[in-house]
């Protein structure tokens, strides 16, 4: 059986006696175990982060961007070997894992740019013969704590942009589909960073307290669902870290009556039910304007999702593959009967789906609800799988106000060929990210992700140069240079003022 190890220092580490699992969701069977650390676990690669840190903080940006620069070309080269790898433990299909690392890599190439993104600010003659400058630098040790559904995107997100600033960063990644970020840190050390500044280390909650409570870590990012990260940022911050905690979502996509229905069904086929609807940006809720136009969409819809392809991961047709693991399967099918039970019309069941040949892995068909309402649960609640709930609206008021009113305020989307109500509805909208005919908006890396409400604790984004104020702390200057000699009294220092 293989075993999945720490990455400390450089190599493999730590003596944990406890290990986990991780499956193949296309089998249902154990592939591999993953070492679970403990405090001496955490604390071996907490001495090693500590005794490289400062020279790598150091090293001039240009030196810490050209490692940046060979771990891109490095994963790019890499890129099928780690999309096999990732879907052997997650399940979502290949065409999705490159995906995850693409978008991750595009953080990596913003972390090329770092000695731009770094330069500070400086006002000459704030005084007389006073100058003021700032300057950023790294804080030390920073930790990230990332979910199972982007196990390289999120890890690259977080890691690249904290170690081109200066930091050294060590990695809880999820202990379901742990490989990938252990070779992503294999590529980093082979791309030239040091020992010591990317550091995997894996476990369960006990190594998750472990790094809210280290004084040596001075900042921690998280991601993963709502009660979670509320419980990070509220411990981390009682332990004088900054948090950045992501939580969950429940994204709607609203649907104007002179929207192009045929894309709109087109993008929900891929918004709702791609990679298994194991995305906090899925759009698992559409609300349609008008009942003419809920029932011409829910007509097109029928037989799109009756035209998707489960598959195994490795199935370059199929269009998604299983959920992670038989917990999560079990409490997707939960859901759905909840949203039976609550009165919804359940107009597509996919529970007790079977691949053929694959009995045993995680798979679940598309589902699609009907006549949702606001109060049932299964509306309220991230239900993270391929189900698709139809919220109608009368108006565009309310449509307006059902997102703006959810507990997650993560992404939203409207289709319309009407630029004033896209427009009013981009500023009135109480969601974090927007999207204009545009299912999933994701932005690009040199922008920000973050959303509003239960979605996100605490006050900086991920990634861009939200994600650089994160991991850095500003120095300001205030200095002088008298004209005289060191002990000239006539050249005293004296503070400006705005006079």
């Amino acid at each position: 059986m293989r075993i999945i190890d720490h990455v400390i220092a450089g190599g493999a580490g730590g003596t944990s006696a406890r290990t986990g699992d991780v499956f193949d969701p296309n089998t249902g069977q154990v592939q591999a175990r993953v070492k679970l650390g403990t405090q001496a676990t955490l604390d071996a690669a907490i001495a090693a982060a500590q005794a490289a840190q400062p020279a790598w903080a150091a090293t001039n940006p240009q030196r810490r961007a050209r490692v940046m620069f060979q771990f891109k070309a490095l994963v790019e080269a890499h890129i099928d070997e780690l999309a096999h790898l990732l879907s052997s433990e997650h399940g979502k299909v290949i065409a999705d894992s490159k995906g995850d690392i693409q978008r991750g890599l595009e953080v990596i190439e913003f972390a090329c740019g770092i000695p731009h993104v770094l330069k500070g600010e400086y006002t000459q003659g704030a005084g007389p013969g006073i100058d003021v400058y700032s300057m950023r630098q790294p804080l030390g040790i920073g930790a990230g704590i990332t979910p199972f559904n982007f196990p390289a995107m999120i890890p690259l997100w977080m890691s690249g942009v904290a170690i081109a600033c200066g930091n050294a960063f060590l990695l809880k990644p999820s202990e379901r589909d742990p490989s990938v970020p252990v070779r992503l840190a294999e590529l980093m050390l082979e791309a030239g960073l040091p020992e010591g500044i990317l550091q995997v280390v894996h476990g369960d909650k006990e190594m998750v307290d472990a790094i809210l409570d280290h004084p040596a870590i001075s900042a921690v990012s998280f991601v993963g669902s709502s009660d979670i990260a509320h419980y990070v940022y509220r411990r981390g911050v009682d332990a004088g870290k900054r948090v950045q905690a992501m939580g969950g979502a429940k994204n709607h996509g609203i649907v104007m009556p002179d929207a192009d229905l045929d894309q709109v069904v087109n993008d929900l086929a891929g918004a709702a039910f791609g990679s298994a609807g194991e995305r906090c940006m899925a759009l698992p809720v559409v609300v349609p304007v008008g009942e003419k136009t809920a029932d011409a969409l829910r007509e097109k819809l029928l037989p799109a999702i009756a035209a998707l392809r489960i598959g195994v991961s490795t199935d370059s047709d199929a269009h998604y593959g299983p959920v992670v693991n038989a917990a999560h399967q079990q409490r997707v099918e939960n859901w759905i009967q909840t949203g039976v039970d609550e009165g919804a019309e359940l107009v597509v069941d996919g529970r007790g789906f079977k691949l053929q040949g694959h009995e045993q892995g995680f798979f679940i068909g598309p589902s699609l609800f009907d006549h949702v309402t606001p109060d049932m649960q299964a509306y309220k609640e991230e239900i993270f799988g391929p189900v698709l709930q139809i919220v109608r609206a009368p108006d565009f008021e309310t449509a307006l106000r059902l997102p703006s009113e959810h507990q997650y305020g993560n992404g939203v989307a409207i289709f319309t060929r009407n630029g004033h109500a896209a427009r009013e509805f981009a500023a009135r909208v109480n969601v974090g990210m927007v999207g204009i005919n545009v299912p999933i908006p994701v932005p690009v890396a040199y922008h920000s992700f973050g959303g509003w409400k239960r979605s996100a604790f605490g006050d900086s984004n991920q990634h861009g140069m939200e994600g650089v104020r994160f991991w850095t702390k500003v120095k300001t200057i205030t200095q002088r240079w008298p004209d005289g000699g060191v002990g000239d009294a006539a050249n005293a220092f004296v503070i400006p003022t705005m006079g």
